[in-house]
Protein backbone atom coordinates (compact mmCIF):
# COMPACT_ATOMS: atom_id res chain seq x y z
CA UNK A 1 0.00 0.00 0.00
CA UNK A 2 2.47 2.95 0.66
CA UNK A 3 4.31 1.81 -2.62
CA UNK A 4 0.81 2.22 -4.39
CA UNK A 5 0.66 5.90 -2.47
CA UNK A 6 4.20 6.68 -3.38
CA UNK A 7 3.19 5.66 -7.30
CA UNK A 8 0.41 7.71 -6.97
CA UNK A 9 1.89 10.90 -5.81
CA UNK A 10 4.35 10.66 -8.98
CA UNK A 11 2.02 9.99 -11.16
CA UNK A 12 -0.17 13.33 -9.98
CA UNK A 13 2.75 15.43 -9.54
CA UNK A 14 4.35 14.99 -12.98
CA UNK A 15 0.94 15.21 -14.08
CA UNK A 16 0.72 18.64 -12.45
CA UNK A 17 3.57 19.73 -13.96
CA UNK A 18 2.53 19.19 -17.26
CA UNK A 19 -1.02 20.75 -16.86
CA UNK A 20 0.11 23.98 -14.88
CA UNK A 21 2.77 24.92 -17.55
CA UNK A 22 0.87 24.42 -20.68
CA UNK A 23 -2.14 26.25 -19.84
CA UNK A 24 -0.42 29.62 -20.15
CA UNK A 25 -2.10 33.37 -20.98
CA UNK A 26 -2.79 32.65 -24.52
CA UNK A 27 -5.04 29.88 -24.08
CA UNK A 28 -7.21 31.45 -21.51
CA UNK A 29 -7.30 34.46 -23.59
CA UNK A 30 -8.58 32.39 -26.87
CA UNK A 31 -10.70 30.39 -24.99
CA UNK A 32 -12.26 33.46 -23.41
CA UNK A 33 -12.32 34.94 -26.80
CA UNK A 34 -14.33 32.27 -28.12
CA UNK A 35 -16.68 32.10 -24.88
CA UNK A 36 -17.37 35.25 -25.42
CA UNK A 37 -18.33 35.33 -29.37
CA UNK A 38 -19.70 31.74 -29.15
CA UNK A 39 -20.99 30.63 -26.21
CA UNK A 40 -20.33 27.25 -25.18
CA UNK A 41 -20.27 25.66 -28.67
CA UNK A 42 -16.68 25.15 -28.75
CA UNK A 43 -16.05 23.56 -25.83
CA UNK A 44 -15.37 19.92 -27.70
CA UNK A 45 -12.70 21.84 -29.45
CA UNK A 46 -10.81 22.07 -25.79
CA UNK A 47 -11.58 18.08 -25.39
CA UNK A 48 -9.93 17.25 -28.45
CA UNK A 49 -6.64 19.64 -28.12
CA UNK A 50 -6.59 18.03 -24.95
CA UNK A 51 -6.76 14.22 -25.98
CA UNK A 52 -4.50 14.85 -29.30
CA UNK A 53 -1.67 16.46 -26.98
CA UNK A 54 -2.29 13.44 -24.97
CA UNK A 55 -1.52 10.80 -27.58
CA UNK A 56 1.45 12.93 -28.69
CA UNK A 57 3.03 13.26 -25.20
CA UNK A 58 2.52 9.73 -25.00
CA UNK A 59 4.42 9.16 -28.83
CA UNK A 60 7.26 10.80 -26.82
CA UNK A 61 6.72 8.84 -23.68
CA UNK A 62 6.99 5.51 -25.19
CA UNK A 63 10.15 6.07 -27.26
CA UNK A 64 11.64 6.83 -23.66
CA UNK A 65 10.11 4.02 -22.05
CA UNK A 66 11.49 1.76 -25.48
CA UNK A 67 15.13 2.98 -25.16
CA UNK A 68 15.83 4.90 -22.10
CA UNK A 69 16.71 8.26 -23.79
CA UNK A 70 14.48 10.82 -24.36
CA UNK A 71 13.27 11.67 -27.19
CA UNK A 72 15.42 14.55 -27.99
CA UNK A 73 18.59 12.51 -27.95
CA UNK A 74 16.60 10.13 -29.91
CA UNK A 75 16.49 12.19 -33.21
CA UNK A 76 19.86 14.15 -32.05
CA UNK A 77 21.66 10.50 -32.57
CA UNK A 78 20.32 9.12 -35.48
CA UNK A 79 18.53 11.79 -37.80
CA UNK A 80 20.30 14.16 -40.57
CA UNK A 81 22.09 17.24 -38.33
CA UNK A 82 19.85 19.19 -40.28
CA UNK A 83 16.82 18.48 -38.06
CA UNK A 84 18.88 19.43 -34.72
CA UNK A 85 20.26 22.48 -36.19
CA UNK A 86 16.61 23.58 -37.39
CA UNK A 87 15.39 22.41 -33.40
CA UNK A 88 18.46 24.60 -32.06
CA UNK A 89 17.72 27.77 -33.69
CA UNK A 90 14.42 27.11 -33.24
CA UNK A 91 14.61 26.92 -29.77
CA UNK A 92 16.61 29.78 -28.58
CA UNK A 93 14.36 32.10 -30.97
CA UNK A 94 11.30 30.13 -29.85
CA UNK A 95 12.39 30.81 -25.58
CA UNK A 96 13.09 34.37 -26.37
CA UNK A 97 9.15 35.26 -27.31
CA UNK A 98 8.20 32.76 -25.18
CA UNK A 99 9.83 34.34 -22.05
CA UNK A 100 8.84 37.84 -23.35
CA UNK A 101 5.30 36.61 -23.42
CA UNK A 102 5.00 35.68 -19.59
CA UNK A 103 7.18 38.03 -18.12
CA UNK A 104 4.29 40.36 -20.33
CA UNK A 105 1.28 39.02 -18.90
CA UNK A 106 2.66 38.18 -15.44
CA UNK A 107 4.10 41.96 -15.56
CA UNK A 108 -0.17 42.96 -17.01
CA UNK A 109 -1.86 40.97 -13.90
CA UNK A 110 0.42 42.23 -10.75
CA UNK A 111 0.38 45.50 -12.68
CA UNK A 112 -3.95 45.78 -12.43
CA UNK A 113 -3.77 44.30 -9.06
CA UNK A 114 -1.12 46.36 -7.82
CA UNK A 115 -0.73 49.55 -10.36
CA UNK A 116 2.63 51.39 -9.86
CA UNK A 117 2.71 54.89 -10.09
CA UNK A 118 4.27 54.83 -13.91
CA UNK A 119 3.25 54.62 -17.43
CA UNK A 120 1.71 51.16 -18.18
CA UNK A 121 4.42 49.65 -19.98
CA UNK A 122 6.57 50.95 -17.06
CA UNK A 123 4.39 49.23 -14.31
CA UNK A 124 3.94 45.91 -16.72
CA UNK A 125 8.10 45.59 -17.25
CA UNK A 126 8.94 46.31 -13.39
CA UNK A 127 6.57 43.94 -12.44
CA UNK A 128 7.16 41.30 -14.79
CA UNK A 129 11.08 41.59 -14.48
CA UNK A 130 10.80 41.46 -10.72
CA UNK A 131 8.61 38.17 -11.12
CA UNK A 132 11.10 36.75 -13.88
CA UNK A 133 13.89 37.09 -11.43
CA UNK A 134 11.97 35.90 -8.51
CA UNK A 135 11.60 32.77 -10.18
CA UNK A 136 14.87 32.29 -11.19
CA UNK A 137 16.10 32.36 -8.10
CA UNK A 138 13.61 29.91 -6.72
CA UNK A 139 14.83 27.42 -8.94
CA UNK A 140 18.48 28.21 -8.59
CA UNK A 141 18.14 27.65 -4.81
CA UNK A 142 15.59 25.08 -4.49
CA UNK A 143 15.82 22.95 -8.09
CA UNK A 144 13.05 20.47 -9.26
CA UNK A 145 11.63 20.05 -5.62
CA UNK A 146 10.54 23.64 -4.78
CA UNK A 147 8.96 23.55 -8.22
CA UNK A 148 7.05 20.68 -7.72
CA UNK A 149 5.78 21.99 -4.10
CA UNK A 150 4.69 25.53 -6.16
CA UNK A 151 3.32 23.90 -9.18
CA UNK A 152 0.51 21.47 -6.35
CA UNK A 153 -0.04 24.71 -4.45
CA UNK A 154 -0.98 27.67 -7.17
CA UNK A 155 -2.23 24.37 -9.51
CA UNK A 156 -4.89 23.65 -6.82
CA UNK A 157 -5.74 27.83 -6.55
CA UNK A 158 -6.09 28.09 -9.94
CA UNK A 159 -8.76 25.19 -10.44
CA UNK A 160 -10.53 26.15 -7.05
CA UNK A 161 -10.86 29.38 -8.69
CA UNK A 162 -12.05 28.88 -12.05
CA UNK A 163 -13.96 25.44 -11.80
CA UNK A 164 -16.24 27.54 -9.05
CA UNK A 165 -16.68 30.72 -10.63
CA UNK A 166 -17.75 28.44 -13.79
CA UNK A 167 -20.25 26.21 -11.67
CA UNK A 168 -21.91 29.43 -10.19
CA UNK A 169 -21.84 31.49 -14.19
CA UNK A 170 -22.60 28.26 -16.67
CA UNK A 171 -25.43 29.04 -18.39
CA UNK A 172 -26.84 26.09 -19.06
CA UNK A 173 -25.76 22.20 -18.17
CA UNK A 174 -27.27 19.87 -21.05
CA UNK A 175 -26.03 22.87 -23.28
CA UNK A 176 -22.21 22.87 -21.71
CA UNK A 177 -22.83 18.27 -21.77
CA UNK A 178 -24.12 18.62 -25.21
CA UNK A 179 -21.15 21.21 -26.24
CA UNK A 180 -18.36 18.70 -24.66
CA UNK A 181 -19.33 16.12 -26.55
CA UNK A 182 -20.60 16.91 -30.20
CA UNK A 183 -18.45 18.88 -32.65
CA UNK A 184 -20.46 22.17 -33.73
CA UNK A 185 -18.93 25.24 -35.32
CA UNK A 186 -20.59 28.51 -35.70
CA UNK A 187 -21.73 29.97 -39.28
CA UNK A 188 -18.67 32.31 -40.01
CA UNK A 189 -15.02 31.60 -40.88
CA UNK A 190 -13.60 32.54 -37.53
CA UNK A 191 -15.51 29.94 -35.90
CA UNK A 192 -13.07 27.44 -37.91
CA UNK A 193 -10.00 29.32 -36.92
CA UNK A 194 -10.83 29.38 -33.11
CA UNK A 195 -11.30 25.80 -33.82
CA UNK A 196 -7.85 25.16 -35.52
CA UNK A 197 -6.48 27.62 -32.13
CA UNK A 198 -8.04 25.87 -28.98
CA UNK A 199 -7.37 22.74 -30.75
CA UNK A 200 -3.55 23.55 -31.55
CA UNK A 201 -3.09 25.84 -28.51
CA UNK A 202 -4.42 23.97 -25.46
CA UNK A 203 -1.68 22.09 -23.35
CA UNK A 204 1.46 24.07 -24.54
CA UNK A 205 4.10 23.54 -27.49
CA UNK A 206 7.91 22.79 -26.81
CA UNK A 207 7.09 22.35 -23.65
CA UNK A 208 5.34 18.88 -23.74
CA UNK A 209 9.00 17.85 -24.48
CA UNK A 210 10.35 18.93 -20.96
CA UNK A 211 7.65 15.61 -19.12
CA UNK A 212 10.68 13.19 -19.60
CA UNK A 213 13.24 15.42 -17.77
CA UNK A 214 10.50 15.96 -14.71
CA UNK A 215 9.59 12.22 -14.87
CA UNK A 216 13.25 11.64 -14.38
CA UNK A 217 14.02 14.05 -11.87
CA UNK A 218 10.74 12.73 -9.78
CA UNK A 219 11.70 8.88 -10.05
CA UNK A 220 15.47 9.50 -9.38
CA UNK A 221 16.50 7.82 -12.92
CA UNK A 222 14.31 4.76 -11.64
CA UNK A 223 12.45 3.76 -15.29
CA UNK A 224 8.80 4.28 -15.56
CA UNK A 225 6.37 1.89 -16.89
CA UNK A 226 3.76 2.71 -20.06
CA UNK A 227 0.63 2.11 -17.50
CA UNK A 228 2.19 4.76 -15.11
CA UNK A 229 2.99 7.22 -18.05
CA UNK A 230 -0.59 6.73 -19.63
CA UNK A 231 -1.86 7.17 -15.94
CA UNK A 232 0.38 10.44 -15.40
CA UNK A 233 -0.41 11.83 -18.91
CA UNK A 234 -4.17 11.34 -18.73
CA UNK A 235 -4.30 13.42 -15.14
CA UNK A 236 -2.37 15.61 -16.96
CA UNK A 237 -4.90 16.06 -20.11
CA UNK A 238 -7.59 16.21 -17.78
CA UNK A 239 -6.42 18.95 -15.74
CA UNK A 240 -5.97 20.66 -19.07
CA UNK A 241 -9.29 20.08 -20.68
CA UNK A 242 -11.25 21.36 -17.50
CA UNK A 243 -9.72 24.32 -16.64
CA UNK A 244 -9.83 25.62 -20.61
CA UNK A 245 -13.38 24.29 -20.61
CA UNK A 246 -13.49 26.28 -17.80
CA UNK A 247 -12.87 29.82 -18.38
CA UNK A 248 -14.89 29.07 -22.09
CA UNK A 249 -17.61 28.48 -19.64
CA UNK A 250 -17.26 31.60 -17.63
CA UNK A 251 -16.97 33.76 -20.22
CA UNK A 252 -19.90 32.25 -22.11
CA UNK A 253 -21.59 33.51 -18.39
CA UNK A 254 -20.91 36.88 -17.90
CA UNK A 255 -20.61 37.69 -22.13
CA UNK A 256 -17.81 40.60 -21.47
CA UNK A 257 -17.83 43.56 -23.37
CA UNK A 258 -14.40 43.89 -24.42
CA UNK A 259 -12.99 40.90 -26.97
CA UNK A 260 -9.28 42.07 -27.43
CA UNK A 261 -6.44 40.39 -25.61
CA UNK A 262 -5.96 41.12 -22.13
CA UNK A 263 -8.71 43.45 -21.57
CA UNK A 264 -11.07 40.65 -22.43
CA UNK A 265 -9.50 39.18 -18.90
CA UNK A 266 -10.23 42.31 -16.89
CA UNK A 267 -13.99 42.67 -18.88
CA UNK A 268 -14.81 39.11 -17.83
CA UNK A 269 -13.47 40.03 -13.84
CA UNK A 270 -15.63 43.23 -14.06
CA UNK A 271 -18.74 41.11 -15.01
CA UNK A 272 -17.87 38.63 -12.62
CA UNK A 273 -17.49 41.29 -9.85
CA UNK A 274 -21.43 42.49 -10.92
CA UNK A 275 -22.66 38.39 -10.60
CA UNK A 276 -20.37 37.80 -7.50
CA UNK A 277 -19.42 40.88 -5.60
CA UNK A 278 -15.42 41.87 -5.49
CA UNK A 279 -15.12 38.80 -4.10
CA UNK A 280 -15.73 37.35 -7.66
CA UNK A 281 -13.50 39.87 -9.08
CA UNK A 282 -10.64 39.32 -7.13
CA UNK A 283 -10.75 35.88 -7.27
CA UNK A 284 -10.72 35.60 -11.00
CA UNK A 285 -7.46 37.82 -11.71
CA UNK A 286 -5.39 36.03 -9.16
CA UNK A 287 -6.40 32.51 -10.59
CA UNK A 288 -5.81 34.00 -13.92
CA UNK A 289 -2.34 35.49 -12.71
CA UNK A 290 -1.94 31.86 -11.49
CA UNK A 291 -1.82 30.21 -14.25
CA UNK A 292 0.50 32.33 -15.93
CA UNK A 293 2.84 31.99 -12.85
CA UNK A 294 3.03 28.22 -12.62
CA UNK A 295 3.66 28.86 -16.56
CA UNK A 296 6.80 30.75 -15.92
CA UNK A 297 7.69 28.24 -13.10
CA UNK A 298 7.21 25.72 -15.55
CA UNK A 299 9.24 27.30 -18.68
CA UNK A 300 12.00 28.81 -16.29
CA UNK A 301 12.74 24.97 -14.93
CA UNK A 302 12.07 22.76 -18.03
CA UNK A 303 13.13 24.42 -20.92
CA UNK A 304 16.99 24.64 -19.56
CA UNK A 305 16.99 20.80 -19.58
CA UNK A 306 15.69 21.16 -23.23
CA UNK A 307 18.41 23.16 -24.28
CA UNK A 308 21.54 21.74 -21.55
CA UNK A 309 20.24 18.32 -23.26
CA UNK A 310 20.75 19.50 -26.51
CA UNK A 311 23.94 21.19 -26.54
CA UNK A 312 25.65 17.77 -25.04
CA UNK A 313 23.97 15.33 -27.39
CA UNK A 314 24.87 17.69 -30.28
CA UNK A 315 28.13 18.15 -29.11
CA UNK A 316 28.11 13.97 -28.76
CA UNK A 317 27.15 13.69 -32.27
CA UNK A 318 29.86 16.10 -34.05
CA UNK A 319 33.07 14.85 -31.47
CA UNK A 320 31.65 11.42 -31.67
CA UNK A 321 32.77 11.27 -27.23
CA UNK A 322 30.20 9.35 -24.76
CA UNK A 323 27.85 11.78 -23.41
CA UNK A 324 28.55 12.12 -19.25
CA UNK A 325 26.46 10.62 -16.62
CA UNK A 326 26.28 14.17 -14.82
CA UNK A 327 23.05 15.71 -14.13
CA UNK A 328 21.53 18.26 -16.92
CA UNK A 329 21.48 20.94 -13.34
CA UNK A 330 25.31 20.52 -13.29
CA UNK A 331 26.12 21.45 -16.51
CA UNK A 332 26.92 25.49 -17.15
CA UNK A 333 24.46 25.42 -20.14
CA UNK A 334 21.64 24.46 -17.43
CA UNK A 335 22.26 27.71 -15.65
CA UNK A 336 22.94 29.77 -18.30
CA UNK A 337 19.78 29.32 -20.59
CA UNK A 338 18.03 29.37 -17.62
CA UNK A 339 19.32 33.40 -17.10
CA UNK A 340 18.81 33.92 -20.49
CA UNK A 341 14.78 33.25 -20.02
CA UNK A 342 14.57 35.17 -17.10
CA UNK A 343 16.76 38.57 -17.95
CA UNK A 344 16.91 39.85 -21.60
CA UNK A 345 13.19 39.21 -22.77
CA UNK A 346 12.07 41.57 -19.88
CA UNK A 347 12.73 43.82 -22.88
CA UNK A 348 9.72 42.86 -25.16
CA UNK A 349 7.20 43.83 -21.66
CA UNK A 350 8.67 47.20 -21.48
CA UNK A 351 7.33 47.87 -25.29
CA UNK A 352 4.14 47.78 -24.34
CA UNK A 353 2.76 45.58 -26.75
CA UNK A 354 1.13 42.19 -25.53
CA UNK A 355 -1.33 41.41 -28.34
CA UNK A 356 2.05 41.78 -30.77
CA UNK A 357 3.98 39.87 -28.53
CA UNK A 358 1.21 36.99 -28.06
CA UNK A 359 0.74 36.92 -32.20
CA UNK A 360 4.48 36.26 -32.63
CA UNK A 361 4.51 33.61 -30.12
CA UNK A 362 1.64 31.79 -31.40
CA UNK A 363 3.03 32.32 -34.77
CA UNK A 364 6.44 30.48 -33.42
CA UNK A 365 4.57 27.89 -31.63
CA UNK A 366 2.97 26.30 -34.87
CA UNK A 367 6.29 25.48 -36.87
CA UNK A 368 6.90 23.68 -33.94
CA UNK A 369 3.82 21.22 -33.72
CA UNK A 370 4.03 19.71 -37.74
CA UNK A 371 7.98 18.97 -37.05
CA UNK A 372 6.91 17.08 -33.46
CA UNK A 373 4.03 15.69 -34.94
CA UNK A 374 6.24 14.07 -37.97
CA UNK A 375 9.15 12.56 -35.68
CA UNK A 376 6.63 11.11 -33.57
CA UNK A 377 5.69 9.13 -36.72
CA UNK A 378 8.35 8.88 -38.28
CA UNK A 379 10.71 7.48 -34.91
CA UNK A 380 8.06 5.64 -33.16
CA UNK A 381 7.26 3.50 -36.22
CA UNK A 382 11.14 2.04 -36.47
CA UNK A 383 10.77 -1.17 -34.75
CA UNK A 384 14.26 -1.43 -34.77
CA UNK A 385 14.02 1.60 -32.33
CA UNK A 386 11.55 1.03 -30.31
CA UNK A 387 10.51 -2.96 -30.66
CA UNK A 388 7.44 -4.03 -29.57
CA UNK A 389 6.43 -0.61 -28.69
CA UNK A 390 5.93 0.60 -32.36
CA UNK A 391 2.71 2.72 -33.06
CA UNK A 392 -0.69 0.57 -33.35
CA UNK A 393 -2.94 2.05 -36.40
CA UNK A 394 -5.09 3.65 -33.67
CA UNK A 395 -2.04 5.97 -32.98
CA UNK A 396 -1.01 6.52 -36.47
CA UNK A 397 -4.42 7.56 -37.39
CA UNK A 398 -4.35 9.84 -34.25
CA UNK A 399 -0.94 11.46 -35.21
CA UNK A 400 -2.05 11.82 -38.82
CA UNK A 401 -4.61 13.83 -37.52
CA UNK A 402 -1.95 15.98 -35.49
CA UNK A 403 0.58 16.50 -38.08
CA UNK A 404 -2.59 17.33 -40.65
CA UNK A 405 -4.27 19.77 -38.28
CA UNK A 406 -0.85 21.63 -37.42
CA UNK A 407 0.41 22.04 -40.77
CA UNK A 408 -2.89 23.96 -41.04
CA UNK A 409 -2.63 25.93 -38.16
CA UNK A 410 0.31 26.88 -39.30
CA UNK A 411 -0.33 27.83 -42.57
CA UNK A 412 -3.52 29.79 -40.90
CA UNK A 413 -1.03 31.75 -38.98
CA UNK A 414 1.48 32.54 -41.69
CA UNK A 415 -1.13 33.52 -44.17
CA UNK A 416 -3.37 35.30 -42.12
CA UNK A 417 -0.99 36.84 -39.49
Amino acid sequence: MPNFFSRLNTRLSVGILVAATGVGAGDIVLAGIAGGEYGMLLLWAIVLGAVLKYVLNLGLAKWDVATGTTFLQGWVQRLPKVVSIYFGVYLVFWAFLVAGTLITFNGLVANTIFPLAVSEAGGVAIWGGLQSVLVAGMIYQGGFRLVENLMKAFIGLMFIVMVASALMVCPSWPEMIRSSLLPRMGTDLASLQFVAGLVGGVGGTVTILCYSYWLREKQAGEAASLKEVRQDLGVAYALTAVFGMAVMIIAAGVAPGEMKGYKMVVAIANELESILGAFGRWAFLLGFWAAVFTSMVGVWNGVPYLFADFLRQYRQRISGQGSPDSALTQSPAYWWFLAYLAGPPILIAAFGKPIWIALAYAISGAFFMPFLAALVLYMNNKAAWVGKLKNGWGTNALLVICLLLFLGLLVGKVVGG
